[in-house]
């Protein structure tokens, strides 16, 4: 099994799948999945002669389980270890929902040396709470309830929170119905205390600054009918903050759209990669 070493403490490992040969992407996944998330887009990515590699945060999916370091700092940290453990230039760094947040703070922290291009994908920046400065956010409520509900009973929160991450009431066509139980399968293994702390990390991060360092093309994609990261607070909010970035909106896609409409992402991801 592949491992790069996260060497900010509490060091730990992580675990990722490096597939296909060419310019390296780098996907990073959301809360509270794993690298395998990605099996669509891998798939395309890897067919139209990319080099995918798709690693687990620390906590998620077959990476260590630390008792700490679960905020921005340290996950961009971790990114870092390993875009220098490989070795990586020219690359691609795309991220999902609060993987955003590692593309971000990334940059942020460590330039855009070894990066060519960016995505952010259902992606939470650039400020999710609302605060003085920052009045359409999302209440402080909201996140202590999510915090609550998965320190309460995390089966009983995941069960309830996956069918509004896929809309599932929509009925898209083409989705298995085995896509629900196979997501909350993933996010059962990972680290409770991960999966606790990362709402705070998520939820009350700031990444103006970081996206006011974007120096490179930046591909924005965000489903219309996203329930978990609203378009109107993401998105839409992130797309004025970095030059030049592309905004494409899924029409009627959930927070979930890598999953319920992977062959319009896909199509989105190469024809940017393409550019």
């Amino acid at each position: 099994m592949p491992i790069v070493h996260a060497t900010t403490a509490p060091a730990t490992t992580l675990h990722y799948v490096d597939l296909g040969s060419g310019q390296p992407i780098v996907l990073i996944h959301g809360w509270p999945l794993s690298h395998r998330m990605w099996e669509s887009q891998i798939n395309a990515l890897v067919a139209a002669g990319y080099r995918c590699i798709a690693y687990d945060r620390r906590g998620f999916g077959d990476s260590g389980q630390p008792s700490g370091g679960y905020d921005y700092d340290t996950f961009a940290a971790d990114l870092n270890d390993l875009m220098t453990e490989l070795d990586l230039h020219d690359a691609v760094i795309a991220g999902f929902s609060m993987g955003g947040g590692e593309v971000a703070r990334y940059i942020g922290r460590y330039g855009i040396s070894r990066i060519a291009k960016a995505m952010l994908l259902g992606a939470v920046p650039p400020f999710l709470l609302q605060t003085a400065d920052n009045h359409d956010g999302a209440p402080q409520s909201l996140f202590d309830g999510m915090l609550a509900g998965v320190t309460k009973d995390r089966l009983a929160f995941l069960d309830a929170f996956f069918p509004n991450f896929y809309n599932s009431d929509a009925n898209y066509p083409g989705v298995s119905g085995d896509l629900i139980p196979f997501s909350k399968w993933v996010a059962w293994g990972a680290s409770p205390i991960g999966t606790q702390q990362c709402i705070t990390a998520f939820g009350t991060t700031d990444f103006r600054a970081d996206l006011a360092k974007f120096d490179k093309p930046t591909l924005i994609v965000h489903g219309s009918a996203d329930r978990i990261v609203p378009i109107d607070i993401s998105a839409k909010k992130s797309a004025p903050l970095i030059a030049g970035s592309r905004l494409e909106i899924i029409d009627g896609a959930p927070h979930g759209f890598a999953a319920t409409h992977a062959e319009t992402l896909n199509a989105l991801m190469l024809d940017f990669l393409a550019r």
